[in-house]
């Protein structure tokens, strides 16, 4: 007889409550896994479909700060069939109900929802971040967690050792169990098989579900409230069994030969935002999109596909709905009912949903926001001095031009339908 393989019980809380104060003003009216990315997803997409590809289909999305926005995209992107009671994403706000206080902390976030822990009674918790882009098969590390018969798991990415200083650093024998943490080290140890590199968390966690209960209860008696700060070192005081998961290890299949292998970005930057979409273009890019191996997840927004009258389109994405007539497109993502009309010009831009680019505008490294119309004969990113009278510039030069009123369709054509459903 075939013995049967033991599949065990998770449960995924997802952190979705980071304010991402350094995205601003793409954050100003929404958190940042809501962001937008890329020419049809929003940041929290990639976790959740990390998740679902997986086979992780009971999933709690922790909310905090401006959740409105991403509330409505998980609404109308992420419901899962009511005919299979154990698969949801659910949306789960501070549930106060101990000291009618926010979330502090990522611990503390996990420690508001211990009944949903009790009420599921998993076997494994997941604890990811809702703020990075990539791909990766958690099953994975499930595999590994269970094999090393670890108490613990931590997402690893390998980093070179110039760059540890910018990260949360692992220190790990050469069985992957964790012997220390180390916080942005100048002087980070290396990886046991590589001198020149060192293991980055990656703010990724699995659980023993028994494990992390007790842990939680303890740090709040402390009132101690983040995994890696508090956690984490008091579980490995207390001779728990902490690995490192090396993410460079995880195989997805469908990877393009010419795509960055084990491509991870925080994009917890305006600059580290622009260039991860960047990432996204080109025949070979970093990261294709395209895979229907491990496909991302989002919107079912049921628009027309986009319309080009004339123009030169170099290198670029083009959402559903948009209009490119008589226009020059270079190295631009441009998302869904975007208008581009004659004459305008735009270099190395993202240009998010429901804008109007009139006739004669010139764009030059120019993120817009949502809901605006770019007025004629505009001249953006060619003056930085006359840029940052009106606008968001980072030190690169990079223009952020806010969220516009939300009243506004590029089309024109609200106000007399229900519209198309994002």
């Amino acid at each position: 007889m075939q013995e049967k393989r033991y599949i065990p019980r998770i449960l995924a809380f997802v952190m979705a409550g980071g304010e991402g104060s350094r995205l601003k003003p793409l954050t100003a009216e929404r958190c940042k896994p809501g962001v937008p990315f890329g020419g049809r997803y929003r940041i929290v997409d990639f976790v959740l479909s990390n998740l679902v590809n997986s086979e992780i289909r009971a999933i709690y999305l922790l909310v905090q700060y401006k959740s409105q926005s991403l509330i409505e995209h998980i609404r109308k992107a992420w419901g899962i069939s009511a005919m299979l009671p154990g698969h949801f994403v659910t949306v789960t706000p501070p549930q106060m109900q101990d000291d009618k206080s926010w979330f502090t902390g990522t611990a503390d976030a996990v420690y508001q929802n211990l009944n949903l822990l009790k009420e599921h009674k998993p076997d494994i918790v997941v604890v990811f971040g809702a703020d990075h882009i990539y791909r990766m098969d958690i099953r994975q590390m499930v595999r590994f967690h269970m094999q090393e018969r670890a108490d613990v798991s931590v997402a690893a990415l390998p980093v070179p050792i110039e760059r540890s200083s910018d990260f949360g650093i692992i220190e790990a024998d050469s069985d992957g169990r964790i012997t220390a943490f180390q916080e942005k080290p100048e002087h980070p140890k290396a990886m046991p098989s590589d001198p020149n590199r060192a293991f980055a968390s990656m703010g990724n966690y699995l659980f023993n579900a028994d494990v992390l209960i007790e842990a939680l209860e303890v740090s709040h008696q402390r009132k101690e409230t983040d995994f890696g700060r508090h956690v984490l070192p008091m579980l490995l005081k207390s001779k728990h069994r902490l690995f490192a998961y090396n993410f460079a290890t995880n195989a997805i299949p469908g990877i393009k030969t010419y795509e960055e292998m084990g491509y991870w970005r925080d994009v917890g930057t305006l600059d580290a935002y622009f260039e991860a979409n960047q990432d996204v273009l080109g025949m070979q890019p970093r990261f294709d999109a395209f895979n229907p191996q491990w496909p991302i997840f989002s919107s079912n927004y049921q628009g027309p596909v986009a319309r080009i009258i004339n123009g030169q389109i170099d290198n670029s994405l083009l959402g559903a709905a948009t209009v490119i007539d008589q226009a020059n497109v270079r190295n631009c993502i441009i998302r869904r009912e975007t208008i581009v009309e004659p004459g305008a010009d735009l270099e190395d831009c993202i240009i998010m949903d429901y804008v109007r680019i009139c006739r004669g505008a010139r764009l030059r490294r120019v993120i817009v926001d949502r809901h605006n119309i770019i007025e004629s004969n505009a001249r953006i990113g060619y003056n930085p001095e006359e840029d940052r009278r009106r606008y968001h510039v980072t030190p690169t030069g990079l223009v952020v031009v806010p969220l516009g009123e939300v009243s506004y369709f590029a089309r024109d054509s609200r106000g007399r339908g229900p519209g198309y459903n994002e």
